[in-house]
């Protein structure tokens, strides 16, 4: 919401702008709470206003009445709050900090709009050049401009309706070495460790890697990449189909993600639903929405990678200190060259 700046106030796990390894807290106020204090007070609320604003019809599409029955919660605004996607500032917040990391070895990771419901579905996979050109200032952060201005007004058509819009955003993680992950054991390999945080992401119901759906529909001599060796270049790829991962380890390439998100379950017009008192019909209660949340499922998209690709990497390099990463970094960057003759 406009309300909120986002203003992030380190409180721990920091001095002088440097790690101490003790975990790192990071204090993002939410404003809009001082509306909400009477009701929501983690000690003491106002009754009365608390069952004025109570969630009793649960929406279509949300986790309020999974949550409820799960939790046994007669208030389903004590599932909604926390399964809000409001949630997601920590995980941005969090992501900055592992982007940091990956940048000292040279990674970068960006993100767009590949599709608004059916505006774009025809594109291909987007490559880094099309996603680092993009300009992150516009309405959608679509990253096909020519589609942009239909986007907005298809946005506006559908807030006048009442309804609301999913579509697509790639993110694409440039310059990652080779190595990250591994084939060993299924929960090692990180092509799944990637598409199980994508999913985490509200509203994501399906998650892409490279270009597998076209990939999926062609034949195999289509799908995959040839190899190739360059002795001034070393390992090189005439293409990018399986998405920068083989066999669950990195392999060079561009790690590039599809998201596919399903349009925001609350509907300013409601959805026929159930009220928990009566047991009757009823449409499902208005809490506030946007038509679409896309431009900003991808900035939190490219957080998600960032701390999957940050934690591969230590894994890998291992150490106590950012220098003695980068020492393992140089060693393991000359071990690869030297392979197959090592």
């Amino acid at each position: 919401m406009q309300i909120e700046q986002d203003d992030v106030r380190f409180r721990g796990g920091l001095r002088g702008g440097e790690t101490l390894g003790s975990p790192i807290c990071i204090w993002i106020r939410n404003r809009d709470f001082e509306n909400w204090q009477e009701v929501m007070d983690p000690l003491e609320i106002d009754a009365a206003k608390a069952e004025q604003r109570r969630l009793r019809s649960p929406r279509p599409g949300h986790a309020d009445l999974a949550g409820g029955l799960k939790y046994r919660r007669r208030d389903l605004r004590d599932v909604l709050e926390r399964a809000s996607a409001r949630e997601t500032a920590a995980r941005v917040a969090a992501g900055a900090i592992a982007k940091q990391l990956l940048a000292r070895f040279g990674v970068e990771i960006s993100s767009g709009v590949r599709s608004l419901g059916p505006i774009g579905l025809d594109r291909p996979v987007p490559a880094w050049d099309q996603l680092s050109a993009m300009n992150d200032e516009s309405p959608l952060r679509a990253i096909y401009p020519g589609l942009e201005q239909e986007m907005v007004e298809l946005v506006d058509r559908t807030k006048q309706e009442g309804e609301t819009l999913g579509g697509s955003v790639t993110v694409i993680a440039h310059n990652v070495p080779i190595g990250l992950g591994s084939h060993v054991q299924w929960s090692e390999k990180l092509d799944g460790r990637i598409a199980q945080a994508i999913m985490s992401v509200p509203a994501v119901k399906a998650v892409e890697i490279g270009s597998a759906i076209e990939a999926s529909s062609g034949f195999g001599s289509l799908a995959h990449d040839p190899i190739a060796f360059n002795q001034d270049v070393g390992w090189q790829r005439s293409s990018n189909r399986a998405g920068g991962t083989e066999g669950g380890i990195t392999n060079g390439q561009d790690v590039v993600v599809t998201a596919y998100m399903k349009p925001i379950s609350t509907l300013s017009r409601g959805l026929p639903s159930v009220d928990l008192d009566t047991m009757e019909e009823r449409l499902s209660q208005y809490e506030r929405s946007d038509v679409t949340a896309l431009p900003a499922a991808g900035v939190i998209a490219e957080a998600m990678l960032a701390l999957v690709l940050a934690d591969a990497l230590l894994e890998k390099l291992g150490g106590d200190s950012l220098s003695e990463m980068e020492a393992h970094w140089a060693s393991t960057q000359q071990l690869q060259h030297d392979w197959p003759n090592c």
